[in-house]
């Protein structure tokens, strides 16, 4: 697997070498997100450009629902899960699923996720690695339940 997989996250997606997959879905891939300051961001990516929207918003809705049934079975503190649609910074369609606890601070945790400070993205501690290999089994978890009709 090659490091550059974020320079082309879902041309990496399409051949396999990116870490960061939990599954195929049917409009593009569910993907637990670099940095876990919220444990459990995850990341729908589009696969091809002419996606059919209706199936992309399923695919966060059940993406969604599978952050949520994860988070609140592995941490008591869930609160919520946040859906969102940017798209300010990468030139694909992307949605981010931000679960939300009580454990965050008074100041953030009313507030959209990006207003987090700066330092929290980049820090080391919360870089994506194989402590959050439970968590990331947990979704993919959730997502098959779904997918299978159990």
């Amino acid at each position: 697997m090659t490091a550059d997989w974020r320079m082309d996250r879902i041309g990496a997606a399409l051949k396999g070498e990116t870490p960061t997959v939990m599954r195929r879905m049917p409009s593009g891939f569910a993907v637990i997100g670099d940095v876990q300051f919220l444990p459990g961001n995850s990341v729908l990516l589009v696969n091809q450009p002419q996606v059919q929207r209706l199936s992309f918003l399923s695919d966060m809705d059940q993406l969604g629902e599978a952050v949520e049934t994860a988070c609140r079975r592995l941490d008591p503190a869930f609160r919520r899960v946040n859906l969102e649609i940017l798209g300010n910074t990468d030139p694909f369609l992307h949605a981010h699923v931000w679960p939300r606890f009580e454990w965050e601070s008074a100041d953030v945790v009313g507030a959209p996720v990006w207003l987090y400070p700066r330092e929290r993205w980049n820090d080391q501690r919360f870089r994506l690695g194989p402590q959050h290999d439970v968590l990331r089994d947990a979704i993919g978890g959730e997502l098959d339940r779904r997918r299978s009709g159990i």
